[in-house]
């Protein structure tokens, strides 16, 4: 009883510590960009600043300024600097991350661009970055000092192009704001582009609970051209000249679809006020991808588009990790069996007591049987984030595991409700 009463302790004073930040006395209503370069092998990690740059809008809320939730795999505080009060966090995760599970991990050292954003500082600040240990613990990894009167702090925009509301339901300080970027769309084909922005967002709305929360989205979309029409196939030897440079067999895996040029999706990314970031690839071709507050990236034509949209934005927006377990998806060791992932939707049973224990029904097993009296329960199912054995999901099926379910389970419907609440200042 003492240790929930410290740790309710604790998050009360974390909740009133997010409140008690007034964001017009902190910031400007734009944003500081910071580009860096994440490299290592493996099993090591490097650091090391690429640049800073102003951007004209900030889409994130100017109340839930500290992240109380902490998913993903990195997480970075901004600290004021005389008085060390932190004004400023969030968690994200990152394609180095995922590329340190993969084989290729072992043998090679890559460097990939990463960036992080914040409201735009009125003072010294100090950001500070973390990175979860192997039993999922937030480290210090990098520091750095930021004054916002720098010369160096770069206030030009590279990539300038028109940008058009998909959907508008408010100011972007109180909604979630959803950019949609076209890749592989051809001049000729921004019409396209601008329909297919029309389709996402009629399919995104059509599964709950977005569905109950569409008035608290902005969509929008910028009409950037690429030189050709399509993504690169390597395997196919196809090979394409595009805005984002996305590509298929991304870590060697067929239908993984994604970019490594994060400056360029940015840049574009940067025409209009966003909280997520969508990509949509101009090809038949099934696939997709997301990493959680990085992007999200998926076809616009494949006929399974719609459920292909929630299952990556869930990723993307919300943190969920995927619940099946029989892929050729090519990661090694994603999870630790001796941790309690932070996916809000998968479980190792460490440490289940903060994850959706209280949603499942008295007298279900847990673990929980996959046999038909369970098959419609919230349970703790064996199987998930890409192994058979020692991770659990909450249903024998879910938007997050098949495409052949048109809902979501009860945990993966809470924690998306989470994210929009939190982003929405609710």
């Amino acid at each position: 009883m003492r240790a929930l009463l410290i740790l309710f302790g604790l998050l009360a004073t974390v909740m009133i510590q997010a409140r008690n930040v007034d964001f017009d006395t902190c910031f400007y209503e734009k944003t500081l960009r910071i580009d860096y370069i994440h490299s290592g092998t493996g099993d090591t990690e490097f650091y090391a600043l690429d640049e800073l740059l102003e951007e004209p809008h900030w889409g994130g809320s100017k109340t839930n300024l500290i992240d109380t939730l902490e998913y993903g795999h990195y997480f970075f505080k901004v600290l004021d600097e005389r008085s060390r009060k932190v004004l400023y966090s969030r968690g994200y995760s990152t394609l180095f991350r995922e590329w340190q599970t993969t084989a290729e991990a072992d043998t090679l050292t890559r460097a990939f661009t990463e960036t992080v954003v914040m409201p735009y500082p009125k003072n010294p600040v100090r950001v500070i970055f973390y990175s979860r240990d192997s039993l999922n613990r937030f480290q210090e990894t990098y520091s750095l000092k930021v004054d916002p009167d720098s010369y160096f702090i770069r206030p030009q925009q590279r990539m300038n192009f028109p940008s058009f509301e998909v959907l508008k339901n408010g100011l972007p300080s109180t909604k979630v704001d959803v950019v949609i970027l076209p890749e592989g769309y051809t001049k000729n084909e921004m019409g396209m582009f601008i329909e297919d922005c029309k389709k996402f967002t009629e399919g995104l709305f059509s599964f709950e609970p977005y569905r109950k929360n569409k008035t608290h989205f902005n969509i929008y979309g910028v009409l950037a051209p690429s030189a050709q029409s399509g993504c690169d196939i390597p395997a196919e030897k196809v090979y394409k000249s595009t805005i984002m440079n996305a590509s298929f067999y991304t870590f060697d895996s067929e239908r993984y679809c994604m970019s490594s040029d994060n400056k360029s999706i940015r840049d574009l990314a940067a025409n209009v006020p966003y909280d997520q970031i969508y990509i949509l690839v101009n090809t038949e071709k099934y696939g997709g991808g997301a990493i959680y507050n990085h992007y999200s990236m998926s076809v616009n034509s494949n006929d399974l588009a719609a459920k292909i949209i929630v299952h990556e934005f869930g990723h993307g927006f919300a943190g969920l990790g995927d619940e099946y377990y029989n892929s050729s998806v090519a990661y090694n060791d994603f999870f630790s069996l001796d941790a309690e992932p932070w996916e809000p939707n998968l479980t190792t049973l460490t440490d289940f007591h903060g994850k959706w224990e209280d949603l499942i029904p008295e007298n279900t097993p847990v673990p929980t049987p996959v046999e038909r009296q369970y098959a419609d329960t919230l349970g703790v199912f064996e199987g998930g984030g890409y192994v058979a054995k020692g991770v659990y999901r909450p249903a024998t099926d879910c938007l997050m595991n098949t495409l052949g379910n048109n809902t979501f389970c009860g945990a993966c419907s809470r924690s998306i409700q989470q994210m929009i609440d939190f982003c929405t200042g609710e």
